[in-house]
């Protein structure tokens, strides 16, 4: 068996464990859709420990789940270009319970490699590993960083129809990563035209209109 195999084999078994997920408690007294970033939760530390790539986690909660649909897309821009498709996206709702809890994310596997792999997770579904049509590698002399878009401390609240960034994949070609504000669109505007290659992973949550 090839290791890319056995790569999704392993990413398959841990996607159930994500998308199975469990509840916190910790947001269930607010009355609108929340997540808040989880860098140190187990399933960063598994993913860590098995030295696959990056994994962005996040915990998720929507009330009236059973109204709601989320979703989930990750956008890729090369040299300040935004590629027509989303390289990824997951999408999901009318939940039979009324509130929904648990981890979401997005897994990008063996990202400086010729064949890097995606993945998308959320309370109750995930998408298995898929390839990235072009490649996702460092160039020589060149550099990448990894960031979250929103905060582990403090939850944030989510307003229907709002498109909400939660992380960023970015690679420069010169070697040179500047930081950025992820609550300036000055600065979000300046990352897209410096990097060469910016993966966004993005959120919105809606009314479900069936």
């Amino acid at each position: 068996m090839s290791r890319k195999k056995i790569t999704v084999l392993c990413i398959t078994g841990l996607l159930i464990l994500f998308s199975a997920g469990c509840s916190t408690g910790v947001f269930q007294s607010n009355n609108n859709p929340t997540i808040k970033a989880a860098p140190n939760s187990d399933y960063v530390e598994a993913f860590e420990a098995m030295h696959l790539g990056i994994l962005f986690d996040f915990e998720l909660y929507v009330p009236d789940a059973d109204k709601r649909w989320v979703n989930l897309w990750v956008e890729r821009y090369h040299k300040g270009e935004l590629d027509p498709e989303p390289l990824t996206h997951l999408s999901y709702g009318s939940q039979p319970s009324d509130k929904s809890e648990g981890p979401l994310g997005f897994g990008l596997i063996n990202p400086n490699t010729e064949d890097p792999l995606i993945f998308l997770y959320a309370p109750g579904v995930s998408i298995i590993p898929s390839s990235i049509e072009e490649e996702l590698q460092v160039e020589q002399g060149g550099a990448s960083t990894w960031s979250y878009a929103i905060s582990e401390d403090t939850p944030k609240s989510v307003e229907l129809g709002e498109t909400v960034l939660l992380a960023a994949y970015r690679q420069s070609s010169t070697g040179k990563i500047s930081s950025v504000d992820f609550e300036s669109e000055e600065d979000i505007e300046q990352m897209l035209e410096e990097d060469s290659t910016v993966l966004l992973l993005k959120m919105k949550i809606e009314e479900d209109i069936e």
